[in-house]
């Protein structure tokens, strides 16, 4: 039987599990480090309607691209992020990030840079009057250097465990909920986990087959804004990225046959899943 350990760092409780011998090639319920907050409207209460979810990976989604961030003043926000955040918020989503940093089972992170890390990154959504509802962190990786993360789970993306654990803790619909990101492994968590998906970057991705692609964070945002928020009557329909509702909802894209995907392939990019 593993032995369960609990690590109390300022600020979040967190629950990793250590194993011994052949044990610790076996997958396990998902252990991610979690730092929650309420948000606007704290978890669902029993037996209340499940409200839905914009689910983020963090590192060149949320914020810029960085190779194993590590201090707080890595964290930089994309640009335009703010406003079709808030209006999500507003309108009733929960914000929730979810990422895997295979740097702690690596050895390049300290646990204890996470907590500061994550002030910061809540600092910056502050001053766009966004509150996250929680982040959720992978810290596993099979072939790490650190014992205790260096195992086979279920909370590292493409696998979903970090969504299954963040829609029970704060009573979220995952079918009428969205994942954001920008690598196959954030689309393949979305859809294993049931939502719809958005891919941003530069490019498409070969293997990725999102409900929806933007080059940017802010724009897959606005556009999700735009298929889920109504518009209030009167309101100018141009006025997208503004925090304000956009425009009515509108149909979700057809995702691609795999015919259509293989008459038309997709340039690979690079992932920057760590």
């Amino acid at each position: 039987m593993p032995k369960r350990e609990y690590v109390r760092t300022p600020g979040t409780v967190r629950s990793a599990t250590s194993f011994q011998g052949k044990a610790s090639q076996e997958p396990e319920p998902s252990r991610a480090f979690v730092t929650r907050t309420d948000g606007p409207t704290g978890p669902a209460p029993t037996g209340a309607r499940r409200r839905p979810a914009v689910f983020l990976d963090r590192d060149g989604t949320l914020t810029e691209p960085r190779h194993y961030p590590s201090r707080p003043e890595d964290l930089v926000l994309q640009q335009g992020i703010g406003p079709p955040l808030h209006a999500l918020q507003h309108a009733g989503f929960a914000l929730i990030v979810v990422t895997n940093q295979s740097g702690l089972a690596r050895g390049l992170i300290s646990e204890a840079a996470i907590a500061p890390m994550h002030r910061r990154l809540r600092e910056l959504l502050a001053r766009h009057r966004v509150q996250l509802d929680g982040i959720y962190l992978c810290p596993h990786h099979p072939d790490g250097a650190v014992p205790r993360f260096s195992i086979a789970c279920s909370c590292r993306k493409p696998a979903p465990g970090m969504l299954h654990r963040a829609a029970d803790d704060l009573g979220c619909d995952l079918s009428a909920s969205w994942m954001v990101g920008d690598s196959v492994c954030d689309v393949d968590a979305g859809r294993r986990a049931g939502t719809r998906t958005a891919l941003v970057g530069p490019q498409p991705l070969a293997g990725a087959v999102p409900t929806l692609y933007r080059t940017t964070t802010a724009r897959a945002l606005e556009a999700i804004g735009a298929s889920e928020i109504p518009r209030a009557p009167g309101q100018d329909p141009h006025e997208e990225g503004t925090g304000r509702p956009p425009h009515p909802r509108v149909p979700h894209p057809p995702v691609p046959s795999a015919s259509s995907r293989r008459s038309n392939p997709r340039a690979e990019g690079p992932s920057r899943e760590s």
